[in-house]
């Protein structure tokens, strides 16, 4: 009998026995369920942000900022630059003929929390005319847009629930004395949300850049054409970037940090696992030992029982890993999460449970290694002697 028949005959042996041990099988099974269930909801987390982040962007806005300038929120675009962008090819006009480009420069601000009246700082949008040309899904729902030129302010509903003084009529204490509340409007945003004039924003923080040109396109075929023009003009120095890829920019830093906890865990967990499962195959081993002493007695050899152990382990694995993305789905999917003060719901995807799975067999063939080899080194005098 040549080696693939010994493997496959060995392999139906082990796998006909688990009912026998149904005890260590099942030992196996939750602790690689446990495994995988931690490592997919912790994940979910990673992905839950990034979607609700990406979730608001449109493939008809592109965000131009320095060519240099490691994130949106270091790049420079001066003012006198903003004539010519407005000229660039496949940006869409508003209802007076205009290109819908609205410059925009961040800067931060303290607040307090209305739940515990914590101090925290968060940043304040200062946008040039035409917000809601560009970004239509802003709806004001109290008051007005803030008037150019004036200490004025709109919020969005989470401000007004999140911290104190963003409702209409409000104050806001910041560079150049108090700033009025106008409005208020919802927005697809995981944070609070402040705008105001970008002009005015300069002048009171003494600053004389934007920090970036946010344009509307005419189509998303429109973007090649823009990115095209852009470096036929190495003058202006700019980039393009599509809208989803610059806010996934915003959250990488917090998706990397979630993701770094969800596989430290995960490993400790994995780790766990395999040790467990590595000791319930030690002990199938065992309680078949005058089997494979048998088996080898009749010429069977190492290579096919190494091998089948290690299939087994690994065919052992895939109910826990099943059943773990499913208790995963079950229980967070959709949960709201609020980590670093950002309110998501977390999302088991089927990447997730393909990596669950992945994450599973890892582990079985892991634990299934050391006992295979036990298995193979039984000596066959010695096991036969074995009651």
């Amino acid at each position: 009998m040549n080696s693939i028949k010994q493997f496959w005959a060995l392999l139906r042996i082990n796998l006909s026995g688990t009912p026998a041990r149904l005890g260590l099988v099942c030992t196996i099974i939750i602790g690689v369920m446990c495994a995988v269930g931690v490592l997919v909801s912790m994940l979910a987390l990673g992905v839950g942000a990034r979607q609700e982040a990406v979730g608001g962007a449109s493939p008809y806005r592109a965000i131009l900022t320095n060519i240099d300038a490691p994130s949106p929120g270091d790049s420079s675009v001066g003012k006198d630059v903003a004539p010519l962008l407005r000229d660039l090819p496949g940006i869409q006009r508003d209802a007076h003929g205009k290109p819908i480009v609205v410059f925009q420069v961040v800067v931060n601000i303290q607040a307090r929390s209305t739940v515990d009246r914590s101090q925290t700082g968060f940043p304040v949008v200062g946008v040039t005319a035409g917000l809601t040309d560009y970004s239509p899904e802003v709806h004001i729902t109290a008051g007005r847009l803030f008037t150019p030129g004036l200490h004025e302010i709109i919020a969005s509903n989470k401000c007004v629930r999140q911290y104190e003084d963003f409702g209409v009529g409000g104050k806001r204490h910041m560079r150049g004395g108090d700033w009025l509340v106008v409005g208020n409007f919802d927005i697809h945003s995981t944070v609070c949300v402040v705008f105001a004039d970008a002009d005015t924003i300069l002048s009171a923080f003494g600053r004389n850049t934007y920090n970036q040109a946010n344009v509307r396109l005419q189509s998303p075929a429109d973007f090649a054409r823009l990115a095209s023009a852009l470096k036929a003009n190495p003058s202006l120095h700019l980039k393009v970037q599509h809208e989803a890829d610059v806010l996934a920019g915003y959250v990488s830093q917090v998706t990397g940090i979630l993701n770094f906890v969800a596989y430290f865990i995960g490993t400790i967990m994995a780790v766990a696992a395999a040790i467990g499962a590595a000791n319930s195959l030690y002990a199938i081993v065992d309680s078949r030992r005058r089997e494979l002493a048998t088996l080898r007695a009749v010429g069977f050899n190492s290579v096919p029982i190494v091998a089948s152990v290690v299939l087994e382990s690994i065919l052992l694995a895939v109910p826990g890993a099943v059943l773990g993305a499913l208790i995963a789905w079950l229980l967070f999917n959709g949960l709201m999460a609020s980590p670093f003060g950002a309110s998501f719901q977390m999302v088991v995807t089927p990447s997730l449970a393909l990596l669950g799975l992945i994450w599973a067999l890892v582990i079985g063939a892991v634990a299934g290694l050391l006992p295979a080899v036990r298995a193979a080194r039984v000596p066959v005098t010695v096991a036969l002697r074995a009651s």
